[in-house]
C-alpha cells in the first residue's frame, strides 16, 4: 500500500505547529504563558447575535439540510451590508456566495479557477492560506514581496515581468494580515487595470475591513468600476463580531467565479447549520454599535501593547487597521531568525507570538502580535519581555 501523497508532499512543514507544540508543553509544566499567538478573538459574541440563533436552533425546520450557496436571506443580508458600506450593488443569486469562513471559500475558490502548472501572484508575508491554496490546487506560487516602506504594486509589476509563465490569479489582502499594511481606492484602481492588461483574475480577502483605527478606512476592492469584471472580494464575520468560531463568510463579485465555486460546493457540502446563518442574517441587520465597541477595544489594545514595547526599547509603528502588530525583531536579535527570537520570547519571557517566517519568507525579520490578551496580561508580557531585551544590553 502507497502512503506518498503526492499533494501533501507539496505541503511545507507548518511553522505554526513547532511554536503552537511548544506552548502546550510549557502549559503542561505549569507555566503560565500570555499567548499573543493565534488571531483568534476572546470576546463573546454579541448576545443578540447568540440569542437569534438560539431562538433558530429550536425550530426543527433548521435542523434539516442546508443549501450550499447559503440561505437566500443571509445572501441579501450580505448584499444589504455591501450597499450600506460601500454603496456597491449586488446581485444576491449570481454574485454572491456564503462559505464557513473566509479560509474554507477561498481554499475551495482557487481549487475552482487553477489548476496544475498554472501561476499565482501573492503577497509574501501573508496569511497562510492564501500561499498554499495555490499550491494545494496543483499552482505554482509566485511570491511578491510586501515589505514596509517599499511600492508593493511597483513589486507586483515587477514581478508580473519576471514571470513565466504568466500568472492567471491574483491574491492580495488589504488591510493585511500579518502586516497590517493598508491601501486606499487608488491601489484597487490600479489593481483593476493592471488586472485587465494581463488577463489576471483577482481575490481580494477583505477580513479586517471594519478593524480600522485613527481615521483610515478600509475600502472595498469592488468598488472599483470594473472590478466584477476581473475578480471577487471575501469578507468573513470572525472579527467584526466576535464569531470566529461560528464560521460565517461570503464571496461576491464575478458571476463567472461566483458560479464555478457555487458547483464545486455543490459536491462538498450542504452550507452552513441553519441557526449558524439565521445568526449570520442578525449580525449583519442588526444594531451595529457592538462593531465600533469591540473595534476600540483592539484600538486601546494596540496602543497599550505598542506604547509598552515602546518604553523597553522595541520601537513599533501603531497599525490603522486589524487585531494585529507586526513588530520588526529587535536589531541584536534578528540574526536568529523569527523562529529562533520565537521560542526564546517562549522560554524566557512566557510570552508566545507568531514568526514571521510562517507567513513567507519575507516575513523572517518580524514577529506578529495578535491582539487577544487584556490590559493586565499585556503589561505582564512587557515585564517578560523586558528581561528578555535587556539580557542582550538593550
Amino acid at each position: 500500500m502507497s502512503t506518498e501523497f503526492k499533494r501533501m508532499q507539496r505541503l511545507p512543514p507548518y511553522v505554526f505547529n513547532v511554536v503552537g507544540e511548544l506552548k502546550q508543553q510549557a502549559r503542561r509544566r505549569g507555566e503560565d504563558i500570555i499567548d499573543f499567538g493565534m488571531g483568534n478573538p476572546d470576546g463573546a459574541t454579541p448576545a443578540h447575535i447568540v440569542a437569534k440563533a438560539d431562538e433558530a436552533l429550536h425550530k426543527a425546520k433548521n435542523h434539516r439540510y442546508s443549501v450550499s450557496r447559503g440561505l437566500y436571506k443571509l445572501r441579501l443580508a450580505a448584499t444589504a451590508w455591501y450597499q450600506r458600506k460601500w454603496n456597491v450593488d449586488l446581485d444576491a443569486d449570481t454574485e454572491m456566495i456564503c462559505t464557513m469562513g473566509a479560509k474554507e471559500g477561498l481554499g475551495h475558490l482557487v481549487l475552482c479557477v487553477i489548476g496544475p502548472g498554472d501561476s499565482v501572484l501573492c503577497p509574501s508575508p501573508t496569511y497562510p492560506i492564501h500561499q498554499y491554496s495555490a499550491i494545494i490546487a496543483g499552482g505554482d506560487l509566485r511570491h511578491v514581496p510586501l515589505i514596509q516602506g517599499e511600492d508593493f504594486f511597483q513589486s507586483l509589476v515587477d514581478s508580473m515581468r519576471d514571470a513565466w509563465p504568466k500568472p492567471k490569479l491574483l491574491i492580495i489582502s488589504f488591510p493585511s494580515n500579518p502586516t497590517t499594511e493598508v491601501v486606499t481606492l487608488e491601489f484597487f484602481e490600479k489593481v483593476v487595470e493592471f488586472a485587465r492588461e494581463h488577463e489576471l483574475l483577482v481575490i481580494h480577502d477583505n477580513a479586517y475591513a471594519e478593524l480600522t483605527f485613527d481615521g483610515y478606512e478600509a475600502p472595498s476592492f469592488l468598488q472599483v468600476p470594473g472590478a466584477r469584471e476581473v475578480g471577487v472580494e471575501i469578507y468573513t464575520l470572525s472579527k467584526t463580531y466576535n464569531m470566529p468560531g461560528w464560521r460565517i463568510g461570503f464571496v461576491a463579485g464575478n458571476k463567472e467565479m461566483i458560479a464555478a465555486l457555487s458547483r464545486l460546493k455543490s459536491y462538498y457540502d450542504y452550507g452552513m447549520f441553519a441557526p449558524i446563518q439565521v445568526a449570520g442574517i442578525e449580525a449583519l441587520n442588526g444594531p451595529q454599535d457592538c462593531v465600533a465597541d469591540i473595534c476600540e477595544i483592539y484600538r486601546q489594545r494596540r496602543d497599550d501593547l505598542v506604547r509598552g514595547l515602546g518604553r523597553i526599547g522595541w520601537d513599533v509603528a501603531p497599525p490603522k487597521a486589524t487585531m494585529f502588530v507586526w513588530a520588526q525583531i529587535p536589531e541584536e536579535f534578528r540574526a536568529l531568525g523569527s523562529l529562533e527570537f520565537t521560542k526564546l520570547l517562549l522560554k524566557e519571557a512566557k510570552v508566545a507570538v507568531s514568526p514571521g517566517i510562517g507567513f513567507g519568507p519575507y516575513g523572517d525579520d518580524f514577529v506578529r502580535f495578535s491582539l487577544i490578551e487584556n490590559d493586565h496580561r499585556t503589561r505582564q508580557a512587557i515585564r517578560g519581555i523586558k528581561n528578555v531585551l535587556g539580557g542582550a544590553g538593550a
